[in-house]
């Protein structure tokens, strides 16, 4: 039985990181679009689901040295190791589970760091907006100290 418990929170562990990846995509268009007013309701709701994917995490952590103990493979296996020491079917679920784990987790991954990227992107924007406004900008010298420089002449079409 310990081994459904375990494909049980794998199950759950994966609509977590599916959701995960679901508010990470909501927060990038809301960094996307410009509209900054819900950016930080959609960043809370990334945060609460981190957390619970966190506290299923230590379910499943303890589940699976439960099943270690069982299946004699020692403290602390992968989900590989688990799924080539589990008797069948549960081998190759355990095997599903773990390439799926991959994909998401990859995904996850490159939606965060393109979230990373836009929120640096506006946030050096508005900084050199605002440093354009009070009548410098700062940039980098040639040894890669910052400089203050005047700010640039810009163009502005008041007919739109």
């Amino acid at each position: 039985m310990a081994l459904a418990d375990l494909a049980s929170i794998l199950w759950r562990e994966r609509e977590m990181l599916e959701l995960l990846l679901f508010k990470l995509e909501e927060e990038q268009l809301v960094l996307a679009s410009g509209r900054t007013r819900w950016l930080a309701h959609a960043t809370r709701e990334v945060e609460v689901v981190l957390e619970e994917i966190r506290r299923t995490e230590v379910v499943r952590a303890a589940e699976v040295e439960a099943i270690a103990v069982e299946l004699g493979v020692g403290p602390n296996p992968s989900l590989s190791r688990l799924a080539e020491a589990a008797p069948p079917p549960w081998g190759d679920l355990l095997t599903q589970h773990r390439q799926a784990f991959l994909t998401v987790t990859a995904e996850v991954s490159a939606m965060a760091e393109a979230n990373r990227d836009l929120l640096t992107a506006g946030a050096r924007a508005a900084r050199e907006t605002m440093l354009s406004i009070a009548g410098s900008v700062e940039t980098y010298g040639r040894r890669g100290e910052t400089v203050a420089t005047a700010p640039r002449t810009r163009l502005i079409d008041e007919a739109m």
